[in-house]
Formats: structure tokens, C-alpha cells, sequence
């Protein structure tokens, strides 16, 4: 008597099935989303020492393309702005990281959603720094999309999110991706980030954060920014524990 075997023979037709039914489609997919290209990505992140839980599970959460250099680097302790510069200037002085295309910024009371990197690489070619959106704690925030975008009027004004990919003047840091030959331009000038508190007769008060800073040096130079609305990025209230 033959003995039946277990083997489970496909039915014919079956590899047409899946991602293999519709290669226009997918084809699109994969061209939308880069991740056919270098997407090498090193994560900058000031701290001031201690991480909330919720902030670090948002961050292991965090979707990574398939075969793409990614590694994370610390500044602790020091002026947000100060951090920024040390953690870029060795960055550019190291033989490997240099060589990298992106600077993802986050900050340590920001949550991103699992598919936010992803989301910002589908865009980050027609701009030169694309940003999640989040917005300013408490009640009445305010989105951190600043400005319109629009070339001879500059300015920071917050604005209402209105679609998917919306250009702008400045962005908070919380999480955005910068392509790196930004920070080689030699016309941007240093420090790149500032925290301004200043007053003088000719020009008055002048107060800014290390962003608006920095975003402000580059949009005179001409280069773009967006915020993606898609991105919806948490703002943690670490005393409360409320995210706004």
C-alpha cells in the first residue's frame, strides 16, 4: 500500500499571487517610497540625561528600511544648541559618518509613529530638510510649521496644517531629516544652531531658538523645507505624562 505524503504541492498559478500580482504597482511603491537608494541615516539626539519610557518605546518602535546603515549618537548635558554643533562638527570630522546622506534630528520628549522615518524618505529628495509634525505643549498649542515657504517672504509665523507635504520656513527639531550636504555648505556659516537672546539699540530684542536659527540662515540661502502632515509626532509633558 502506498503511504500518502504530506507534501503540500502549490497550485499552479500561485507565484502570480501576492506581491507578484500586480508589478506596476509594487514597483511604484518600492520607487515612492527610496528605498532602492542610500538612505544611510545617523539619529542625533541632546539629552539632558534621562529618557522618559514612552519617548524610548516610540523610538524602538521606529520602522528602519531594509539593508540601510543607521546608527544613533548622544550629546548629554549641554545647551541644546552646543549639542547640536558638537554632534554634527564630529560627524563630518569622521572618515565613515561623513560619507553618510541624512541627519535625523529627535529630541527626548518627542514620540514618532512607527512609520514616520519611512514617511520622510518619500519626500526628502525634493526638499533639503523634511520634519513631522508636532506641536507646542499645553492647551492652545500651536502647530510647529513655520512660515509659508514662499521665496522673498520669509517669516515664522505658525500655520494651520493643510496638506499632506507643506512647505515652509522653519520646523522644530523634534524629528526631521536634514540631507547632510547642508551642513558642508560654507555659506551657511557657524555656529549652525543658536539659542539668541540678545539686545541691541540697533536692532532691538532679537530671540530665537536653535531651529528657527538655523532654518532661517538657510531659507535666505534657498533651500526648502516641509513639513510632513502625515507624520504626526507626539509632544511629551514628562511631569504630567500627557502627550500633546
Amino acid at each position: 500500500m502506498t503511504k500518502q505524503s504530506n507534501l503540500k504541492i502549490s497550485a499552479l498559478g500561485d507565484e502570480q499571487k501576492g506581491q507578484n500580482a500586480d508589478l506596476v504597482e509594487q514597483s511604484a511603491r518600492i520607487i515612492k517610497g527610496n528605498t532602492y537608494k542610500d538612505l544611510s541615516t545617523i539619529i542625533v539626539i541632546p539629552t539632558r540625561g534621562m529618557i522618559n519610557y514612552k519617548v524610548v518605546g516610540s523610538w524602538w518602535s521606529l520602522m528602519l528600511p531594509m539593508n540601510q546603515k543607521n546608527t544613533k549618537v548622544f550629546a548629554g548635558g549641554m545647551e541644546v544648541g552646543d549639542a547640536y554643533n558638537n554632534m554634527i562638527e564630529q560627524i563630518l570630522a569622521n572618515p565613515e559618518l561623513s560619507k553618510w546622506k541624512y541627519i535625523l534630528t529627535m529630541e527626548e520628549d518627542n514620540l514618532p509613529p512607527p512609520d514616520g522615518l519611512l514617511k520622510l524618505y518619500e519626500n526628502i529628495e525634493k526638499y533639503d530638510a523634511v520634519g513631522g509634525l508636532y506641536w507646542t505643549k499645553g492647551e492652545g498649542g500651536q502647530p510647529m510649521i513655520y512660515g509659508e515657504g514662499k521665496d522673498g517672504d520669509l517669516h515664522f509665523r505658525p500655520q494651520p496644517p493643510t496638506k499632506d507635504i507643506q512647505e515652509c520656513d522653519g520646523l522644530g527639531m523634534g524629528f526631521t531629516l536634514f540631507k547632510m550636504d547642508i551642513f558642508r555648505d560654507p555659506k551657511i556659516g557657524k555656529p549652525w544652531f543658536k539659542t539668541v537672546q540678545e539686545y541691541s539699540q540697533e536692532k532691538g530684542p532679537q530671540m530665537s531658538t536653535q531651529d528657527l536659527h538655523f532654518f532661517s540662515k538657510i531659507r535666505k540661502l534657498g533651500y526648502k523645507v516641509a513639513c510632513d502632515t502625515r507624520v504626526k509626532v507626539g509632544h511629551l509633558d514628562p511631569q504630567s505624562e500627557v502627550v500633546w
